[in-house]
Parts: C-alpha cells; sequence; structure tokens
C-alpha cells in the first residue's frame, strides 16, 4: 500500500506515518507534503499512490484546492477538526475522515473502511468543489472565545472582547477593549484560522479586530500606519504589498 501524507505541521505528519507502519507495516510512505502547490507539483510529476492521509487546512489553502487544481483519483482520508456538519458531507461523497487527535484504533479503522471499498474508489471520483465550498463558508465563521492563561487559570475571552493578537519576545499576547492582556497559547498562524474576517494580519507580528482600528495614516516608503481607538504603544504598520488589501478589508470590501 503506497500512501501520501499531506499535512503542514512537520510533527503532526511524523506520527501519523508512525501510526499507520505500525497498523499496516508493509504501508509504503511515498512522501510527505506541506502544501497546496507541493502538492501539485508532486501529483503532476509522480506515481499516483493507492491512498493519500490529507489535513485540511494548509499553510497557503484550504487542501480541497489541490483536487481542484490537478485531477487526482487516489482515495482521501482527510484528518479534520471540524465537527459534524462538515463531516457530512464527506460521509455524502465516500470519503473517510479522522478527527484530530486520531489514534491507533482510528488509523486503523480508516484502513480497513480504504480496503473494504477500494473498489469503488476507483469507480467513483469525488466531488471536492461540494465540499470546497462547505468549508469556505465555515472557514469564514469565527470562533467564538479562546482561551488565555492568568497566573493557575485558564479563562475564556470573547474574540468580540479582543482588540488584537500581537507576538513580543516569540510569545503571543492578546489586548482587550478593556485594556487587559494576556498570554494565550496559540501562534498567529492559528488564530488567523478560527477569526474569520473581523481580524486582519497587518504583518508578522500583529493580527488585528476591524473595531479596534480608528483610521490609517501615510508612512514612510508607501506603508500604512494602523492607528487604534484604544491606548497601545507598539507602532502597527502594513507594507506598501499589503495596503490596497488591507484597506479593502477595512472597508468590507
Amino acid at each position: 500500500m503506497r500512501i501520501v501524507i499531506i499535512e503542514d505541521e512537520q510533527h503532526t505528519a511524523d506520527d501519523l506515518a508512525e501510526t499507520i507502519l505500525k497498523v499496516e507495516a508493509k504501508a509504503q510512505i511515498m512522501a510527505s507534503i506541506r502544501s497546496v502547490k507541493e502538492a501539485v507539483s508532486y501529483f503532476q510529476t509522480n506515481e499516483k499512490p493507492d491512498l493519500i492521509f490529507c489535513d485540511i487546512q494548509l499553510g497557503d489553502g484550504l487542501s480541497f484546492e489541490i483536487f481542484n487544481k490537478i485531477a487526482v483519483s487516489s482515495p482521501v482520508i482527510f484528518c479534520t477538526a471540524y465537527d459534524e456538519y462538515a463531516l457530512k458531507a464527506f460521509k455524502a461523497n465516500g470519503i473517510d475522515y479522522i478527527l484530530k487527535p486520531f489514534t491507533i484504533n482510528t488509523i486503523r479503522e480508516s484502513l480497513k473502511k480504504y480496503r473494504d471499498l477500494s473498489n469503488s474508489f476507483v469507480h467513483n471520483t469525488p466531488s471536492y468543489k461540494t465540499i470546497l465550498e462547505l468549508l469556505e463558508g465555515r472557514r469564514n465563521q469565527k470562533q467564538v472565545s479562546v482561551l488565555v492563561y492568568h497566573k493557575d487559570n485558564i479563562i475564556p475571552v470573547k474574540m468580540d472582547d479582543i482588540a488584537l493578537f500581537y507576538i513580543e519576545s516569540e510569545i503571543t499576547h492578546l489586548f482587550t477593549f478593556h485594556q487587559k492582556e494576556y498570554t494565550i497559547n496559540k501562534s498567529l498562524e492559528e488564530l488567523e484560522k478560527i477569526t474569520a474576517s473581523d481580524f486582519y494580519r497587518a504583518n508578522r507580528q500583529f493580527l488585528i479586530n476591524r473595531k479596534a482600528i480608528a483610521n490609517a495614516s501615510q508612512y514612510f516608503s508607501r506603508k500604512l500606519s494602523v492607528n487604534l481607538n484604544l491606548p497601545f504603544n507598539e507602532k502597527i504598520l502594513v507594507s506598501k504589498e499589503k495596503s490596497s488589501d488591507f484597506l479593502n478589508w477595512l472597508s468590507g470590501s
């Protein structure tokens, strides 16, 4: 059984490969791919695998974009954190899924399903376009709150109460409209995925709530300086390359 893994978190990919080999010792992991772009290139130039294990959200987009850009007939087992509403789409298209965090038992059951349904996968290519449209809609639904750490307590903070997230000394912080500051155990990349369109990634350091922005002004080298409607000492800049995109987002376009 030749398998390709598409997963942007290396430790998760390694763990998945190790678990697959525990269940199916004769399996061959042909490749471990980390992005949509890399996957498209791989499938254009390499022999198709018997089976693909695929994360849904990759660093450069949803993995369904791979299957819209290039014809891939191999069956896919999706690794996802989406709830039952989204998973109904997988069932309707005859695709198996694994809810993260996966276990050796879930991998075993998925491989069993692959063997049982291998013939039907060959003759029925699933419609990824429908699933992509569904998940694009769900990706734009923001998470209600996030968990933060304060002394020995874990506190839920509503997303609507958060003015911005920022990185300082390699630690992620959030700053609320009530001028409270907390640390959070997530990267800005992870937070981008759950904040939807209400927040904008100004640069590597800042992810800002639209409601926290008073205005933007011209800065050196055609950059923009973002001015907040609450006290915050750090200067927030948007590069000239992102200025147009930022202004479209700020206007709600």
